[in-house]
């Protein structure tokens, strides 16, 4: 475990990974909001809330945490929390990629709960008493194979268990917020811009702006930018070329996509497709 001590704040952390998967337990003594900021990964994420006074953003959608809720978050999908008070605020998180479960489950039933359903929705379950499981799976002291087994197994349960949950689908009309989310997404990799997406809805940018920013945690085009960074990954991964990945992006200007996507993975578009071959051909 790794303590870290900046004046009256304790964080504790614990992280672990095999074989994929992920596990990070960690405790913020007094969280002031700074260091989470919005973000989307290329994997899928469980979050478990254990202590602490926020909420959760998912796309617009915005999720009270009590002890014991789960949150789950597939690639992609835009989330980040905030505070209501500077109590102490614990969580596990576990992220791993979509297809872990194929090598079994090769039509992806198990992942129903992060596929089926539209974005932001339905995120949240209220799973009481599994502190002791998330721990075991980030404590473990065994071999890489018995970690691996028992992570993997955990993990299913966990997922099976929200699956098993019952969901009442939300009759509401999508608040406006929802809504421009939405149309967002809708038009993520058309030519598009602030201006013409705030005068859809009738709004000023910076009311736009101020809109979008307070349901996602990310300013329209930091968002609009991560998420096709996200997919353009993907399709370099799939054996797309750079220049047509950043194309059918909504990236216009190769320049402006090939510095974005440097900035954000530490690597050219070409090393990705470099190593995507590699994983092919071995």
């Amino acid at each position: 475990m790794i303590q870290l001590l900046w004046g009256d704040r304790m964080d504790f952390l614990k992280e672990s990974e095999s074989n994929g998967l992920y596990i990070r337990h960690a405790v913020d003594e007094a969280p002031t909001g700074s260091g989470f900021d919005f973000h989307i990964h290329d994997r899928c994420e469980v979050f478990y809330f254990i202590s602490g006074n926020a909420r959760y953003l998912v796309e617009g959608s915005a999720y009270p945490l009590t002890k014991g809720s789960l949150l789950i978050m597939r690639p992609g999908e835009a989330h980040c929390i905030r505070f209501l008070g500077a109590e102490r605020y614990e969580r596990y998180a576990v992220n791993f990629p979509l297809s872990l479960f194929d090598s079994f489950d090769p039509e992806r039933r198990l992942m129903r709960p992060f596929t089926d359903r539209p974005l932001g929705q339905n995120n949240l379950y209220f799973l009481p008493g599994l502190e002791d499981i998330f721990r075991d799976m980030c404590y473990y002291e065994g071999d890489d194979y018995g970690r691996t087994l028992m992570m993997t197994t955990r993990l299913t349960h966990i997922i099976e268990m929200a699956g098993q949950q019952n969901r009442r689908e939300t009759l509401a009309e999508p608040t406006l917020p929802e809504q421009i989310v939405r149309y967002v997404n809708d038009l993520l990799y058309e030519e598009i811009s602030v201006g013409r997406l705030a005068e859809h809805f009738f709004l000023s940018t910076s009311q736009f702006s101020r809109i979008f920013r307070h349901a996602t945690g990310a300013s329209p085009w930091a968002y609009i930018t991560a998420k096709r960074l996200i997919r353009a990954r993907e399709l370099l991964y799939s054996g797309v070329s750079a220049k047509k990945a950043a194309e059918s992006c909504g990236f216009g200007d190769y320049s402006v996509f090939y510095k974005a996507y440097v900035k954000r993975y530490g690597e050219s578009p070409d090393a990705c497709i470099n190593k995507a071959r590699s994983v092919f051909q071995a």
